[in-house]
């Protein structure tokens, strides 16, 4: 994504380093483009809201799953899905 011209990525920089942390191609770019659009030090601010995955029902995961777009969420165990939402 980097280095194309118009590129949809506002801070290319620190998709880069997200990238070189693990972080998926997706959510390197979800977060690079928020913290572009409303700083770093908001961003950094954000979490912490929607609880401990592993305090949701399996059902719960599911709908969770679904909304985001995952693929094969239908047949993953709670830990399996838990895995899946943390890194997509």
């Amino acid at each position: 994504m980097p280095g194309k011209k118009n590129s949809p990525l506002k801070d290319p920089e620190l998709y880069e380093e997200l990238r070189d942390d693990g972080a998926s191609k997706q959510k390197a770019a979800r977060i690079s483009n928020a913290a572009a659009r409303e700083g770093r030090g908001a961003i950094g601010r954000k979490g912490g809201k929607a609880g401990d995955y592993e305090d949701w029902t399996v059902a719960q995961l599911r709908k969770r799953a679904k909304e985001i777009g995952l693929k094969g969420y239908s047949s993953q165990k709670k830990s399996e899905l838990i895995h899946s939402l943390r890194n997509s």
